[in-house]
C-alpha cells in the first residue's frame, strides 16, 4: 500500500538527487552515518522527547520542502485532494479514494507538519538510508525491474518537486548507471549516493 511517507519519500529522492554532488559523496554517507547514529540514540528518549530532536537541522528543512511540495493548497494540512495530486504528479494515476483515506488515517487527525515528521519518524527511525532512498525510488518501478526510465525521470525532474535544469540533469545523470535501453539502475544510483563513486574514489 502506498502512504503519505511513501509520497513525500518519492519527493525526497528527486531532492537528493538536485543536492548530490559526487565530490562530496564521502561527507554525505559521513554525515547520514552520524544522523543515524543520533537517531539510535535518540530512539531511548523518544517517548518523552520532542519529534524535532530526533532529526537534524538540515534533515527537518528537507522535511519542510517535502511538505510543502505535498501541500497542494498550501493551508498547512495535508489533505485527501493533496495526496491525489501529489501521487499523480509521481506519476501514480491510479490511487483509489479508499487508500488516501486510509493514508490520512495513519495521522489520527489532521496532518500539519508536525504530525508529518512524526510519521517520518515512526517510518524511518532505525531504518538504513540506503534503504530509504532505495524505497524512495520503488514508486517509480511499479513493476519492481530494479530500472526506472531515464526519459521518464528526466521529466520527473525537470517538471516535478524541486524543478531541476538541463545542467542539474546531466550532472545527476553523470553518476547514474543507465544502460544501452535507457534504463536507470536505480539500486546501483542509492548505492553511488550513499556511498559515493568506487571509479572516483579509487
Amino acid at each position: 500500500m502506498v502512504d503519505v511517507v511513501a509520497a513525500a519519500s518519492g519527493i525526497l529522492a528527486i531532492k537528493c538527487l538536485s543536492d548530490f554532488d559526487s565530490s562530496k559523496a564521502a561527507d554525505f554517507h559521513a554525515s547520514r552515518k552520524a544522523a543515524k547514529g543520533k537517531a539510535a540514540a535518540k530512539r531511548t528518549q523518544r517517548g518523552s522527547s520532542n519529534v524535532f530532536s530526533m532529526f537534524e537541522q538540515s534533515q527537518i528543512q528537507e522535511f519542510k520542502e517535502a511538505f510543502s511540495c505535498i501541500d497542494q493548497d498550501r493551508d498547512g494540512i495535508i489533505n485527501k485532494s493533496d495526496l491525489k495530486e501529489t501521487y499523480a504528479q509521481l506519476g501514480k494515476l491510479n490511487v483509489k479514494d479508499e487508500e488516501l483515506e486510509e493514508m490520512l488515517k495513519e495521522g489520527k487527525g489532521p496532518i500539519n507538519f508536525t504530525v508529518f515528521l512524526t510519521l517520518f519518524g515512526e517510518k524511518l527511525n532505525g531504518t538504513d538510508p540506503e534503504d530509504t532512498i532505495l524505497q524512495a525510488f520503488k514508486l517509480f518501478d511499479p513493476h519492481g525491474t530494479g530500472l526506472v526510465k531515464k526519459d521518464e525521470f528526466r521529466r520527473l525532474l525537470l517538471t516535478q518537486a524541486d524543478k531541476f535544469t538541463e545542467d542539474e540533469v546531466e550532472q545527476a545523470f553523470s553518476v547514474a548507471p543507465i544502460d544501452v535501453a535507457g534504463n536507470i539502475d536505480y539500486k546501483s544510483l542509492c548505492y553511488i549516493i550513499t556511498h559515493g563513486d568506487e571509479k572516483e574514489e579509487s
